[in-house]
């Protein structure tokens, strides 16, 4: 079976939140865009070889009509990537699927245990919607998180209220980049039991 890991970037007190820019849904968000000052030449690097390691994407329906108004067609490495691979879109709606070999998933629960028969490395990126429902069915194999040094204190988080305690583990030394940020690559190990406190 093949895997599915989460791409996020997020804040130190846990914001996934418009981090790329504002959207229609973000309503007064005040952040929005707030990694860009994180960027650096290194940092790009590895998303580029992450993104290349991947065989699908699997969006939710805002972050794919992000990716897909400005992706498709691009020459660089992302976006021959992008282009390249299947694109599954998580949506009950009628999404535009403009963007070549894009599929709806109209029901992610019942069809996420297929994608990952099909394809070795499934990679979301944004999604915070999607991401939860993953969360829910214990189908996510690995986080690699995006840290940037910055406390914003509102806004949608990774991990929200209610989410099933989950245990980790760190598959590699975090890497730290020059503009800041820090990359942690955590693999899922089990859900984790509540602390027994005796009679």
């Amino acid at each position: 079976m093949g895997e599915l890991h989460v791409n996020m970037n997020i804040t130190l007190d846990g914001v996934i939140q418009a981090n790329g820019g504002p959207t229609v849904q973000d309503g007064d968000f005040p952040y929005a865009g707030w990694e860009r000052p994180f960027g650096d030449p290194e940092s790009g690097a590895q998303v580029v070889a992450d993104v290349q390691t991947s065989d699908a994407l699997l969006l939710g329906r805002i972050t794919y009509d992000i990716f897909r108004a400005y992706w498709p067609g691009k020459t660089d490495p992302i976006g021959q990537a992008f282009d390249r691979i299947p694109k599954y879109v998580a949506s009950r709606g009628t999404p535009e699927l403009s963007w070549a070999t894009s599929t709806l998933v109209a029901d992610v629960v019942a069809q996420v245990h297929d994608l990952r028969e099909r394809h070795q490395q499934i990679h979301t990126w944004g999604s915070a919607n999607l991401l939860h429902t993953l969360w829910a069915e214990g189908v996510v194999d690995q986080v690699n998180l995006w840290v940037c040094p910055i406390v914003i204190g509102r806004g949608k988080r990774l991990f929200p209220d209610g989410t099933a305690p989950t245990l980790f583990e760190l598959v590699e030394p975090p890497k730290a980049y020059p503009a800041g940020v820090l990359l942690m690559r955590y693999r899922r190990l089990q859900d984790l039991k509540p602390v027994e406190t005796g009679p």
